[in-house]
Parts: C-alpha cells; sequence; structure tokens
C-alpha cells in the first residue's frame, strides 16, 4: 500500500493525493482511489479519452462547476449532487477528483438479519423492490434503514430538482437510474451520481444508452442503428425524463412500470428488447388490460406491490396520476408529451399535503393520500381515519374580490404547520427558499374537541365568515364552510374549509 500524489490539469500548482492498496474499486469505465482521509475519490478512466472527452470533462469540473455551484442556491445542489471538483492524469490516464458521499449514504444496519450490506452504498435499488421490506423475505432490509412511504415523496422531489436543474443549464444525464441516484429515506435526501457521462446536445455525444429498466423505449428501438442514422435516438433530456418517471413510480409504489405479464417473443432476450422498447406498454394502461401482471406468476414476495388492482397508481393522488398517466400513455412512445422535471416536483410538493397520517401504529408505511371521499382510509392497511378531518381548499384572487380556486388542497392532522408557501401564492416552494421562509406561520391543532388552527406569524389573517381579526397568539376554529383570509398581501390566499368524515 502506497500514497501517490497526482496533479491537477486545469489548476497549475494543485495537486491531490489518493492511496493504491493495489486493488482499487473497478466502476463501470474507472479505477477509484480513496484519499488518505476518504474525504475524496481520484477515478481514473481505463480507456484512453480522446480530445472531445477530454474537453467534456474540463468543461463539467470548470465551467459547469461554476454556474451550478457558484451562485444562488448552490449550497442546495452541492449536496444534491456529487459533482467532479477537478481533472488530474497520471501515466497518460486522465482521472477525476470526486467529494466521497456523506455518511448517511451508506448502509449503517442494511439487513436485518446480518451485516452483509453493512456499511455499502445505498443505491436506490435496494429500496425501489417489494422484496427488500416484505418481511416473508430473509434478507429484507431493517425497519431502520426504510423510512416511510412520506419519505419517499421527499427523495423523488429533491432528484426531480436535481433533473431539473441539469435541464436548465441544457444537460442530460444520459444514464438517470437507481444505479446512480443514491437514496437515504432516514434524512429523506438524495445524491445523484455519475456526474461525468453529462451529455451536452450538439456538443458531447453519450457514452453510454443507459441502465437497463431506465432505458427510453425509442432508445431501446433503434439500439441496432449505426451511431450515425438519423434515426437512431440516443440519451438526452427527453430520455432523461423517462427515467425520472420509471423512478418515480418504482419509489412509490415499488414495481417497474413497464414490466407486466404480456409476452411478446418466446426468446427471452428479444421478449425484454420488445417489452421495453418498440412494443412497450404501462402495466396499469386505463384502455389496455394486456400487460397487467399475472399474480399465479408474480414471486410472492413482491405482493401486496405487484397486485395494481389492491394498489394501484391512483393511490399516489390526482397530481401524481395525471403525470403517470402523461409518462407512460400518451408520453410513452412519444418522448415531447412527457412531463418536465419541473411538473414531477410541484406535484410530488402538492401530494404532500393531501397525506394523512394512518392512525394505525403497525401500518409499515404511517402515511397515505386522502381519497377525496367523506371516509378515507389507508390503502396499505385498511384503516379508516377515526374522527373529523378538515379540508383546506386554496384559492387566489383572480381580480379585486373574485375568488378562484387553484386545484391546490391542505390536509389537516394534529400538529401541522402552516408555511408561508400556503399562505402567498407568490412564495414559490423550492430549492431557493430562504431560511425565514421555511419558518412555520402557524399550526393546526386538536384541541378540546375542535380542529383550531393557530396563529403564530401572520400579520392579516381573518375570519371572513364571522368578519374577525385573528391575531398572532390567537386561534380560530375550523368548521365546516369558514373561509379565512391567510394574508391581505399580493399573492395573499383566501382558504375555504370543509369538514370530512363527520
Amino acid at each position: 500500500m502506497s500514497t501517490k500524489t497526482v496533479n491537477s490539469v486545469i489548476n497549475a500548482g494543485k495537486s491531490y493525493q489518493y492511496v493504491d492498496n493495489g486493488e482499487p474499486m473497478r466502476g463501470g469505465m474507472k479505477d477509484v482511489y480513496f484519499s488518505p482521509d476518504r474525504s475524496y475519490v481520484v477515478a481514473f478512466y481505463r480507456d484512453a479519452q480522446d480530445f472531445a472527452s477530454r474537453e467534456r470533462l474540463r468543461k463539467i469540473v470548470t465551467d459547469y462547476y461554476n454556474s451550478f455551484f457558484n451562485r444562488e442556491g448552490g449550497d442546495y445542489y452541492r449536496e444534491l449532487y456529487c459533482w467532479p471538483t477537478d481533472m488530474v492524469e497520471a501515466d497518460k490516464k486522465v482521472g477525476l477528483v470526486v467529494p466521497c458521499y456523506h455518511a448517511n449514504f451508506f448502509f449503517k444496519k442494511g439487513y436485518a438479519s446480518n451485516d452483509l450490506i453493512k456499511g455499502k452504498e445505498k443505491e436506490g435499488k435496494w429500496f425501489a423492490s417489494p422484496k427488500f421490506r416484505n418481511k416473508q423475505f430473509t434478507l429484507r432490509l431493517d425497519e431502520a434503514e426504510l423510512g416511510n412511504w412520506l419519505s419517499y415523496f421527499q427523495i423523488c422531489v429533491n432528484i426531480s430538482r436535481g433533473v431539473k436543474r441539469l435541464h436548465a443549464a441544457g444537460l442530460a444525464h444520459s444514464d438517470l437510474s437507481y444505479k446512480n441516484v443514491l437514496v437515504d429515506p432516514v434524512s429523506k435526501s438524495a445524491a445523484i451520481i455519475d456526474i461525468d457521462g453529462l451529455v451536452v446536445p450538439g456538443l458531447f455525444p453519450p457514452d453510454v444508452i443507459g441502465t437497463a429498466d431506465f432505458i427510453a423505449p425509442e432508445v431501446l428501438a433503434t439500439k441496432h442503428l449505426d451511431g450515425k442514422d438519423p434515426g437512431r435516438k440516443l440519451p438526452s433530456r427527453l430520455t432523461d425524463l423517462h427515467a425520472l418517471a420509471v423512478m418515480i413510480y418504482m419509489y412509490l409504489l415499488y414495481r417497474h412500470p413497464l414490466k407486466g405479464g404480456k409476452i411478446h417473443d418466446l426468446d427471452t432476450e428479444k421478449d425484454d428488447l420488445l417489452s421495453m422498447g418498440e412494443k412497450a406498454l404501462f402495466i396499469e394502461h386505463p384502455q389496455d388490460a394486456s400487460n397487467r401482471p399475472k399474480l399465479n406468476q408474480v414471486n410472492p414476495k413482491e405482493l401486496p406491490w405487484a397486485d395494481v388492482t389492491k394498489l394501484p397508481y391512483t393511490i399516489t393522488g390526482p397530481y401524481l396520476k395525471e403525470l403517470f398517466y402523461q409518462a407512460f400513455v400518451t408520453g410513452l412512445h412519444t418522448p415531447t408529451e412527457r412531463p418536465p422535471a419541473e411538473m414531477w416536483e410541484q406535484a410530488l410538493l402538492k401530494t404532500t399535503d393531501l397525506m394523512q397520517p394512518c392512525s394505525n401504529a403497525a401500518c409499515e408505511q404511517k402515511w397515505y393520500v386522502f381519497d377525496n371521499t367523506h371516509s378515507p382510509k389507508c390503502p396499505f392497511c385498511g384503516t379508516p381515519h377515526k374522527g373529523t378531518l378538515p379540508v383546506l381548499d386554496l384559492y387566489y384572487e383572480f381580480k379585486p374580490t373574485v375568488w378562484k380556486p387553484e386545484n391546490h388542497r391542505l390536509m389537516v392532522y394534529n400538529n401541522q404547520y402552516l408555511f408561508q408557501w400556503h399562505v402567498n401564492r407568490n412564495i414559490i416552494r423550492n430549492e431557493r427558499l430562504t431560511a425565514a421562509q421555511k419558518v412555520p406561520v402557524g399550526y393546526f391543532v386538536f384541541h378540546q374537541g375542535k380542529w383550531v388552527l393557530v396563529n403564530q406569524q401572520l400579520t392579516s389573517l381573518k375570519d371572513l365568515t364571522d368578519d374577525k381579526e385573528i391575531p398572532i397568539g390567537s386561534m380560530v376554529e375550523l368548521t365546516d364552510g369558514k373561509r379565512l383570509l391567510l394574508s391581505r398581501e399580493e399573492g395573499g390566499r383566501v382558504v375555504i374549509i370543509t369538514i370530512a368524515n363527520k
């Protein structure tokens, strides 16, 4: 074992150390060595890099690095991406310097029954498969690693924001998959890795076509064509959007949206190519049930998630239902129809406002999306909601004295917070929120048999129904039909309250 030094080819005079024990970690294209303090790695490409590849890597660690991280919102993205920081060369081999993942992206326990994966990276595959959470499976993950259903919504928000930012810069990841996204349900965080494969349209073509299960149908359907054939489809922003939709579907429903029971060819390899490519069909297509999973052929460890009748994609709520349809029905073979990353981000966030904690302490998912009925129940364990349930519909001022619904609801539960992005439509819930905007302005509580909103910071909260101001430090009861003005400022909202489960 020896410590070696390698020089930057970007920053004159800068050098890095790495530990060579003769057995580097081997990635798909690179040999990876840790720094002595394990704060970064030096990853050398095994194959020689031509001028175009070197130029792409140079731009990734200079121009794109600066545009992503040395501006507003940079701190958020620095946590989200595992982005190369420098380019090095030794013995005619090009390498990258990449920060190490945070400690939370390594399993603390791993499997419930043994330590086989303790300390290993938390690749998304562990959390997108039903068998690793099935208590009948010996190698299931420990409950302390799994988080709850709400955790995966926040994870998907972070991934969507990461893809949104890449696309805004004119870049495509090209190999977006749960192998290249680390997740931690405990901290509800994600890390997008393998940034060095970024595609710059018209300048740098992709090195790979993607990872199985996440490759867009048009890429698979044309992979037999020559790379210079105008009909050949290669990874791009639009193929990223297919991979993003697949990933979100799998993190929330623990099954693949295209892997069903339909057989296209007796040759397994050809069948897989057709079912994921030219003949791809959503397993929950509302008008074509031919690719529904055949439960008598499903591994019991994949139940109940493989049963699309018992746990259909509609349990993710109205906003995501619409986007899944757009991604896997209208946009599956028409890439331009696929929802952009920002639409996924906002739909996921609005869906978290529809979520309720399950009253069954033994429920494995702990949360579910309100089903817009007067008697909601958890779809996972079947437990009905107990007691009354306030539903707040948000309205905005279309023009003076004319208020219109925003297609945005806020479900209430005990000790839930109200935030500025609920109060004012001009405050967008995204990665650019300031620390002050993240502070709650009120909270809901079930107090002495009544639901109330406690005003913590709202300077112009008013009960419009009773024509009564609600000063800071006081509370207002939530009753059926009541109208509350949350703010008089421009963009301020009115909410109308419905009491469900009466």
